[in-house]
């Protein structure tokens, strides 16, 4: 019998702690979850989407993935592999003056999180109500991959997206 994966150890910790969040203490509420093996290039990912109770307005997604490469080097036991974990989060904004509002929500995100990200915020609009305002989708992709050695972590990093959730919402 094998060993369960990086990818499968923090798939269970984080599921763990953010169910825990949403059915004990209700401070969140899940709206979705894919756990995905995708055959044609061999990835795993799991995405669990959630909001926040007191603040429902910005909908947040935490993604794990792992690459074909990072689960054959970790299962072969591949000296030259540094197998790890992508940690990915997603938050959803209204904004109407996308400018003062986009740096605002930057700063606040490499605050938060010490510049260990890669931020990215994309703006939308459905046509023709471009003028009632923006969608930004923001993405935060972490610059440290994740192993067994960061779930003591999954307590605070869950606090600070929610922290990030709430912050975003008054913005």
């Amino acid at each position: 019998m094998s060993d369960p994966t990086i990818f499968e150890n923090l798939k269970v910790a984080f599921e763990n702690h953010l169910y825990n969040l949403d059915n004990l203490e209700g401070r969140i509420l899940i709206t979705g979850r894919s756990d995905v093996m995708d055959l044609a290039d061999l990835s795993r990912s799991l995405i669990i989407r959630f909001v926040r109770t007191d603040k429902p307005e910005v909908p947040v997604e935490v993604e794990l993935s792992a690459s074909a490469k990072d689960l054959a080097g970790e299962i072969l036991e591949d000296p030259q592999a540094e197998p790890g974990v992508t940690l990915r989060v997603r938050f959803e904004k209204p904004v109407a003056d996308a400018a003062k509002q986009c740096e605002q929500i930057g700063a606040m995100l490499s605050e938060l999180w010490e510049r260990d990200i890669r931020l990215t915020q994309t703006l939308s609009f459905e046509y023709p109500q471009g003028d009632r305002g923006w969608t930004n989708r923001i993405e935060a992709v972490f610059n440290t991959r994740l192993d067994e050695d960061h779930m003591k972590a999954i307590g605070g990093f869950a606090e600070s997206v929610i922290e990030a959730a709430g912050r975003m919402a008054d913005i």
